[in-house]
């Protein structure tokens, strides 16, 4: 049997920096596992093909929603990474961390160690910025490339004056001492070029004759010996074997898969687990609870300027376009056309922004496919901190067999008043003067949607979709029903831990990929017996 000192299930956001970290000290064998393949197809480098590396077939797990009754009975397609790099391949690149406010949060929940100022060093470890100085909030010479939009596409420049002629402050900086306001942000792009947990932390030390990556290799269970982990069964090409775990495993499989695995290897709902056939090693309920997503909707507008994307959909310009950025790391592919937005505030007594927007000057993929084909331009936006809470369990004890998920969107009023209030600040927005030279017609939502409570209700339940940041589904908690404890290891069971976005208590106030990177920096530091880094 082989045996390595720490198996790190998922080659993901977390998973690669972890591989890095842990493998820093050459005495430590570590082993990395990912179900999917390689990153290196130039389809997952060139920023603008980011929405089509969404839906490719061959870096997905293709999972779907439950019919949710929130969107009026609609399956919604939940793309996740199954490729080096994870979500972090496929993404839109974004780069952002969330509040002060969600990790002091999480502190005031009993968790030690997770407050603003003791997750910032983290951040700034990971970051190299150099646009930006080295600051409080900022750090030079780690390993994410981050970089701010060049912008210089002329809706942006409308967008944003509308937004600050409706009283929208300006904001250059989504990352430092203040959220609120609209601007351009920051990306993980680095000369035209996608900037992954795998090409930032992984490629760079795959020449560490003490780390092993995996890639192709499915995890079947946790292989236990009483309630201690003392490796992983997995499937190899046509091989299964077991691999032994002299130190830990750590579960890096992202909110659906890590409590995939646990529950098939028995640590979740006990009853559930044995109408499935599965023997229950720990009662654990809330294992795949506590499911958030950020769900958002595009405002649609017809441009009345050739401005858009759409220049780029003629064969020999897209040719050109996605030529010149692979080789040269210029032009219009080597942005992701997500550059200008914001974080909002739908009512004037709020304490912090509850909305997310950003502008995109074209059409999303499906508007595209239904025929749409002209130019035009989007404003879209997701709540911030949705009370919803949904699920993800196992229906079958065959691996192979994809969970049930269910985000139970809309399920709270709280949710559905945040998304009415939103449609109405992104349409007065979109309809603002400064847009009116660019603006031809409005295609979704149309005025009779926008009439009444009832009328924008309608329209989101038919329009909203995710925003493909799932998290929570192994909470991190100081009380006993809480999957992690403030150390990411799983209660009630040794030699385990959870290191990916799954573990939040409550979800950031923004995309998701930076802070699970922060987190797997801070679990590195933990599984080493390290200090804590501070500010």
């Amino acid at each position: 049997m082989q045996a390595f000192d720490y198996i790190i299930i998922g080659a993901g956001s977390a998973g690669c920096v972890l591989a890095n970290r842990l493998s820093e000290d050459n005495n430590n064998r570590v082993l990395l596992i990912e179900a999917g393949g390689s990153d290196r197809n130039p389809v997952f480098s060139i920023p603008l093909l980011a929405g089509a590396a969404y839906f490719w077939k061959p870096s997905n797990w293709h999972y779907e929603t439950t019919p949710q009754q929130g969107l009026d009975g609609r399956v919604i397609k939940w793309p996740r990474g199954k490729v080096l790099g994870g979500c972090s391949t496929i993404n839109g690149m974004m780069y952002m961390r969330g509040t002060r406010r969600d990790y002091d949060m999480w502190r005031q929940m009993g968790l030690p160690g997770w407050s603003y100022e003791e997750v910032l060093p983290y951040f700034k470890r990971a970051e190299h910025n150099p646009e930006r100085p080295e600051n409080r909030f900022h750090g030079q010479g780690g390993p994410l490339h981050v970089e701010r939009a060049k912008a210089d596409n002329p809706l942006y420049r409308a967008f944003l004056e509308a937004g600050y002629d409706e009283g929208m402050p300006a904001n250059d900086d989504f990352n430092g001492a203040v959220q609120e306001g609209l601007g351009g942000y920051d990306f993980n792009v680095l000369n035209g070029r996608r900037v992954s947990s795998s090409t930032a932390y992984l490629r760079p030390v795959l020449s560490r004759s003490n780390l092993a990556v995996w890639t192709k290799t499915h995890v079947l269970e946790l292989v236990m010996d009483g309630r201690r982990v003392t490796g992983v069964k997995l499937s190899r090409g046509s091989a299964v074997e077991t691999i032994a775990a002299r130190a830990e495993v750590i579960l890096s499989a992202g909110a659906i898969n890590s409590p995939q695995i646990l529950q098939l290897s028995g640590i979740g709902d006990a009853d559930r687990l044995k109408a499935l056939g599965i023997d229950p090693v720990l009662h654990r309920p809330e294992v795949g609870r506590n499911l958030q997503d950020h769900m958002g909707v595009y405002l649609k507008y017809a441009a009345s300027q050739k401005v858009t994307l759409f220049s780029l959909f003629r064969p020999d310009r897209a040719i050109r376009a996605l030529t010149q950025a692979y080789l040269f790391g210029t032009g219009p592919a080597s942005a992701v056309p997500l550059e200008a937005g914001g974080f909002l505030k739908t009512r004037p007594d709020l304490d912090e922004p509850d909305i997310h927007m950003t502008f995109v000057p074209g059409l999303n993929l499906e508007t595209t496919r239904a025929g749409q084909g002209g130019h035009g331009y989007l404003i879209s936006f997701y709540q911030l901190r949705p009370e919803s809470r949904g699920e993800v369990h196992i229906v079958d004890k065959d691996p192979r067999v994809k969970p049930r998920m269910d985000a139970a969107y809309l399920s709270s009023e709280f949710d559905r008043q945040v998304m009415r209030d939103g449609v109405r600040l992104a349409y007065r927005i979109g309809q603002n003067a400064k847009m009116a030279p660019y603006r031809a017609s409005a295609i979704s939502p149309l005025a009779a949607d926008m009439e009444s409570d009832s009328s924008i209700d309608a329209w989101v339940r038919q329009s909203a979709g995710t925003t493909f940041h799932p998290t929570g589904t192994c909470r991190m908690g100081a009380d006993d029903a809480s999957v992690v404890d403030a150390e990411l290891r799983v209660r009630g069971i040794d030699g385990l831990r959870v290191v990916d976005a799954s573990i939040m208590p409550m979800i950031v106030s923004g995309n998701t990929s930076a802070p699970t990177m922060m987190i797997a920096e801070k679990a590195s530091d933990m599984i080493l017996g390290k200090a804590p880094l501070r500010g």
